[in-house]
């Protein structure tokens, strides 16, 4: 086969699973986890399965279907393309106005990642290449940690996470000093001399991060996530970096090719975490994740959702190589289990993708047709 295609249909669908046990983040919690996933079919009949970003809030992900369904699909359905980039490029610039004349960047953006990641998995099937060698990656081995931990439960879920064969961890903080401390000195008892890492998820103000500093410094943390709102002035990131022992790590909120110019030409982020479901999929973060590299910081792609998109982080991560963790959800969720192949199985901290083209999987939506909301 060719490398250009012919785009004969594309449709998102929308599920939603509700949690036994919510997932709570220090602006708010999650009652159900949300998957868009989106289907493209060429006129070869060859198929390609991406996932739009859509955890909160709530409504966001039949919002999100319904963007790519009846306004992103009709742009690109008929056309030839010579690659995933160049239809990225032509849904980004040809709705660049209708996103700002609504106020939706973002959730354009991530009707158009959804779009980019199903292209990409539907170009490697097309050379049959696994998606992690097509972005010239030289081994399929990546390593992964456990996210999602809650302030309550926290060591009952890391000790679940380690049984599963995870060796590395991330605490979800800013709960209070006493919590927060109290988590940790418990994880990092359970985790031994193994990776532990933090995220504030924005809740922090400056003055209460450097409070927090010193009083973290004894854990031994691999990274410090988004200690306070990604959108703060860069003096008060150099602030952080300057009091910080630990590398700090930030970038699943920076939704643009000149936002992350920015953090790479200076010394404040020690880890970047781009989401290709949220923006740019593969198209705009292949590249990035090897500047990323070429910066001397650590490539760890971010990622919080259904299984089609934690899969095509893992090929991006074993496409880019480097040293960085792949992040995978520690709590509940069959939208993920299901249609993440071999992210599934966790030996030693590690994940091995297959050589099948491709994403390496063909999804069963009939194993979650109950939880369809679109």
């Amino acid at each position: 086969m060719t490398d250009s295609f012919t785009i004969r249909s594309i449709e998102a669908i929308c599920y939603r699973y509700p949690l036994a046990t919510p997932v709570v983040t220090s602006f708010g919690k999650m009652l159900n986890r949300p998957a868009v996933f989106v289907r493209v079919v060429d006129e070869d009949g060859v198929e390609g399965w991406g996932e739009a970003w859509s955890n909160f809030p709530a409504p966001g992900a039949e919002h999100r279907a319904r963007l790519v369904n009846e306004v992103l699909a009709p742009g690109l359905v008929g056309r030839r393309f010579d690659g995933p980039a160049q239809a990225f490029e032509a849904l980004t610039e040809g709705t660049e106005v209708l996103a700002l004349q609504c106020g939706e960047p973002g959730p354009f953006a991530q009707g158009i990642s959804g779009i980019d990641l199903a292209l990409w998995d539907l170009t490697a099937r097309r050379q049959r290449l696994p998606l992690w060698r097509l972005l010239g990656g030289q081994s399929g081995t990546i390593k992964v940690y456990a996210s999602g931990i809650n302030p309550g439960g926290a060591t009952r879920t890391a000790e679940a996470a380690l049984k599963r064969g995870h060796r590395a961890l991330k605490l979800k903080v800013g709960f209070g000093a006493e919590t927060d401390l109290a988590n940790l000195s418990a994880l990092r008892a359970v985790v031994g001399t193994g990776m532990l890492a933090t995220d504030a998820n924005q809740g922090w103000s400056v003055d209460q991060a450097l409070e927090m500093l010193p009083r973290l410094a004894a854990f031994d943390l691999r990274w410090l996530e988004e200690p306070i709102r990604a959108d703060r002035p860069r003096e008060e990131w150099r602030k952080l970096r300057a009091s910080a022992t630990m590398p700090i790590a930030a970038g699943e909120n920076i939704s643009s090719v000149a936002g992350f110019k920015e953090v790479l030409a200076e010394d404040v982020l020690g880890v970047v975490q781009p989401d290709i479901a949220k923006w740019g999929g593969l198209s705009a973060c292949a590249g990035l994740a090897r500047d990323v590299l070429k910066s001397g910081k650590t490539f760890c792609p971010h990622y919080l959702g259904g299984g089609i998109g934690l899969l095509a982080s893992a090929h991006l991560l074993a496409g880019t190589g480097g040293d960085g963790w792949l992040e995978v959800d520690a709590n509940d969720n069959p939208l993920r289990d299901l249609f993440c192949g071999p992210v599934e199985t966790v030996r030693e901290g590690t994940v091995l993708l297959s050589e099948e083209p491709g994403l390496g999987i063909a999804p069963d939506l009939s194993a979650i047709a109950c939880y369809r909301s679109i």
